[in-house]
This record gives C-alpha cells, sequence and structure tokens, in this order.
C-alpha cells in the first residue's frame, strides 16, 4: 500500500510480471511510486482493477485520470487495443482506450501497441518508450534498440516508427541458462568481460555455428573447467552477437540509441562499441514516464 498523495494523473506500465505506477504531478514530477508483482501473466480478466485499486488507492482522493501502458492492453489483458499499424508516430492520443471499471474513482486510458505486417511483428510497451525518447530527443532520426526479454529494433524518422524487428535474446538466455544441459556450468551471477567480447566476436564472425558454439560451453566446462561466470558471459555475447548479425541493416552506419535496463544496456553498448558504433543509453523508467506524459490530460491542456 503506498501513501496519500493528490497526483494531476497517475502513470502505469503493466507488463508480464510487473505493475508499476506513479503518481505524477502537474509540473511532471513524480510525488510516488510503487510495484508488485501483479502483471498480466498472473491475473485473470475480472483482476485487473482491483490489482490496481491495491497499489494507487490512496492517491484516488481526487479521482485523477490513469493512464497505462503495456501488456495491460493486450488479448490476455484488462481490455484488448487493436494495435497500430506502422508507420505511423509511436503514440496517438485518439486511439486510446478505456478499460471497463467499477470504481467510481477510476478512469483508465489504454495506450494500443504496433504491429508490423510484413514481417510479422507486434510490440506492446515498447512504442510508449520510443515516444518518451522522441519527447527527450526532439527531432530524432535514426534507430532505437531496446534490449530486454524480447529485444526490439525500431527505425524511427520524421517522428514515425517505419519498421521494427523483434529478437528472442533475453528469454532465450533464460532458458538455455536455466533449463537447458548449459545450466550445469552457469550457477551464481558473476561476469566476465573478455568472455563476452569472444561471445560477440565468434557470433558475428561465423553465427551459422551457433549450435556448436553453445555446446562448446558445456564441454569446455567439463574438460578445461570454464567457469561459470565465463561462461555466462559467453553464452550472453554469443546470444547478443548473433542478434547483431541478425539486425545489422539496422545499426551499420546508423544513429543508435539503447533504451533499457542499466545493465543490459551496457552489454549491448559494450557490443555495439566492438563494431565501432557509438550508441547513448537512456533510462527505460524515464523514456516510458515522457511517452506517458505525452498522452496525459496535462500535457493535452497545455497545447
Amino acid at each position: 500500500m503506498t501513501g496519500a498523495v493528490d497526483p494531476a494523473w497517475i502513470a502505469v506500465d503493466w507488463g508480464t510480471s510487473n505493475l508499476r505506477a506513479w503518481a505524477m504531478g502537474a509540473d511532471g514530477r513524480v510525488l510516488a511510486e510503487a510495484t508488485s508483482d501483479d502483471g498480466m501473466g498472473r491475473l485473470p480478466r475480472e483482476g485487473f482493477e482491483p490489482a490496481l485499486l491495491r497499489l494507487i488507492s490512496p492517491w484516488l482522493s481526487e479521482r485523477p485520470p490513469v493512464v497505462a501502458c503495456g501488456m495491460v492492453g493486450s488479448r490476455q489483458g484488462w481490455c484488448e487495443v487493436p494495435y497500430r499499424t506502422v508507420p505511423c508516430p509511436p503514440l496517438d492520443r485518439d486511439a486510446l482506450a478505456l478499460a471497463p471499471v467499477t470504481d467510481p474513482r477510476l478512469q483508465v486510458s489504454i495506450a494500443p501497441g504496433l504491429k508490423q505486417v510484413q514481417p510479422a511483428d507486434v510490440m506492446r510497451g515498447e512504442e510508449t518508450q520510443i515516444a518518451g525518447v522522441l519527447r527527450l530527443m526532439p527531432g530524432y532520426d535514426g534507430v532505437i534498440c531496446l534490449p530486454g526479454t524480447h529485444s526490439k529494433w525500431a527505425h524511427v524518422s520524421a517522428g514515425e516508427v517505419v519498421s521494427f524487428q523483434t529478437f528472442m535474446t533475453g528469454e532465450l538466455f533464460a532458458l538455455l541458462s536455466e533449463q537447458s544441459v548449459l545450466r550445469h556450468g552457469m550457477q551464481g551471477d558473476g561476469w566476465d568481460d573478455a568472455a563476452f567480447d569472444t561471445g560477440v566476436s565468434d557470433a558475428l564472425s561465423r553465427p551459422e555455428r551457433i549450435g556448436a558454439r553453445l555446446f562448446a560451453l558445456r564441454a569446455e566446462g567439463l574438460i578445461v573447467g570454464l567457469s561459470p561466470q565465463a561462461a555466462r558471459a559467453r553464452l550472453s555475447g554469443l546470444l547478443i552477437g548473433i542478434e547483431l548479425a541478425a539486425a545489422k541493416p539496422y545499426w551499420l552506419g546508423q544513429r543508435v540509441t539503447l533504451v533499457g535496463a542499466e545493465t543490459l544496456s551496457a552489454a549491448y553498448a559494450r557490443a555495439l562499441a566492438a563494431q565501432g558504433v557509438e550508441a547513448p543509453r537512456l533510462s527505460a523508467t524515464d523514456c516510458t514516464l515522457a511517452g506517458l506524459a505525452s498522452l496525459s490530460p496535462e500535457t493535452e491542456a497545455a497545447r
């Protein structure tokens, strides 16, 4: 339960695993924030309103509007909000959908995700971070990379998302390091920069050998005592390396900005720097809040 404040509006980022909310002042300041593990993946449709109320009830005395993004608008979410088709601006106030509520204090608007017909691709939540980049870096033209469970590469030009591509790199890392035969040599949380660099280089030079490179991690652990930290780092490097190999049209000769968690963004920045690409990093939270702010009633009133 959070403390009582009187925000002008409430920002919500509702993912598969977590729910995050911020009480926002009229001047754009964060007055309070709260999180829970009531992500979309663990809630039935009728559970979304109670989950949100458990988190933000102390902020609702003045009935501030709520603006939400992420998986809350998916088919399994609170209510399905249709995707918008690229090329298009990352967010559109007119495309917001109102969630069905029973508590009279709530008015919840949900932002839609984006879809790409060919090749088929979708995103929910990242479009809000992309909009945040454009708000924080006006006039930005180039590529935005959003590392995560499902990494996104988006080409942005003239205020629109032109195209994008998704890679399951983070999910593959979790599956391989925790559920495959490789898990036996990857206990702990250590790291080895040199091993990471080797993995990136090996994957970029011979991406077709990724299957053999992966099993070599297990073999080296058994034969020459490859350390768990080196194994984890090289696995990460191999997977990010094959992502970079496939995403080369997005970063080669392009302006690239990274948006994500600090540690993961740093790994991508290191891998890109080895290819001669200097990619500045922005906080995922800062970009999410900036994107949601562009949809807030306060922003609309200021126009």
